[in-house]
C-alpha cells in the first residue's frame, strides 16, 4: 500500500535532504572504489567502505525524516532518494559479487527485481504516468539489504566476529531480499490495474 504524502511539495533545489541524498550519490563511487581496490594491488580498505556505508544509512534516515519535519519535500528529492538507494544496492552487489563475498544467484535474483520494475517504469510512461512513489515495503527492504551488505563484508575474515556477522547479514538478507520482491510484486500490481483503467476508460 503506498504511503500517501499529505504535505506541500517544493521546487526548491537547496534544501538540507537534498544535499544529504547528493552527499549520498556522491559517496557511492567512493564507496565502490574502497571495496574493490584489494582486487585491484590495494590495501584492504574494509573499514572505510562499511563508514561510508553507515553514513549512507544516516543520511537516509535523516532526509526523509527532516524533509517531513520542515516541510522540504521536494520534486527532486523523491528522485533523488530512490535513486540513491539503488546505486547503493548496485555498487554493493557488484563489488561483494566481485569479492566473492555473495553469490551470483543472489546478485541475479535482486538485478531481477530491479529489471522488473525498470519494465513497469516504462509502461507507467506510456501511459503517461510517473514512476512510482517508493512505499514502505520498499523502504524496508531497503534497510534491511542496507544492514546485510556491512555485515557481509564484515564476515570476510576469520574469527568470532565474522562468523557472528555471517550469521546476521545472511538473515538480513534473506529478508531484505524477500521484501524487495514483495515491493516489486505490489508495483506490477499497481501499474497493472492503472493500465486496465485506462484501458476501460478508452
Amino acid at each position: 500500500m503506498e504511503v500517501q504524502e499529505t504535505r506541500v511539495q517544493t521546487d526548491r533545489v537547496l534544501t538540507i535532504p537534498n544535499i544529504l541524498s547528493m552527499a549520498r550519490l556522491v559517496g557511492v563511487p567512493v564507496f565502490l572504489w574502497l571495496i574493490l581496490w584489494p582486487e585491484f594491488g590495494g590495501p584492504k580498505s574494509d573499514g572505510w567502505a562499511l563508514l561510508v556505508l553507515m553514513l549512507s544509512g544516516i543520511s537516509d534516515y535523516l532526509d526523509g525524516k527532516l524533509a517531513r519535519r520542515w516541510n522540504q519535500i521536494s520534486s527532486l528529492g523523491r528522485l533523488l532518494d530512490p535513486a540513491a538507494d539503488r546505486l547503493y544496492i548496485l555498487s554493493t552487489l557488484v563489488g561483494l559479487t566481485w569479492r566473492e563475498i555473495l553469490p551470483i544467484w543472489l546478485t541475479a535474483v535482486l538485478l531481477a527485481r530491479e529489471l522488473v520494475l525498470l519494465v513497469m517504469v516504462g509502461i507507467l510512461r506510456r501511459h503517461g504516468y510517473p514512476p512510482p512513489q517508493v512505499n514502505f515495503l520498499g523502504k524496508a527492504a531497503t534497510f534491511n539489504l542496507m544492514y546485510a551488505f556491512p555485515l557481509l563484508l564484515l564476515s570476510d575474515g576469520s574469527g568470532w566476529l565474522p562468523s557472528l556477522a555471517a550469521i546476521f547479514g545472511w538473515a538480513f538478507a534473506g529478508w531484505g531480499t524477500t521484501l524487495y520482491w514483495w515491493a516489486g510484486v505490489l508495483y506490477v500490481v499497481q501499474v497493472r490495474r492503472l493500465v486496465r483503467a485506462d484501458a476501460m476508460a478508452d
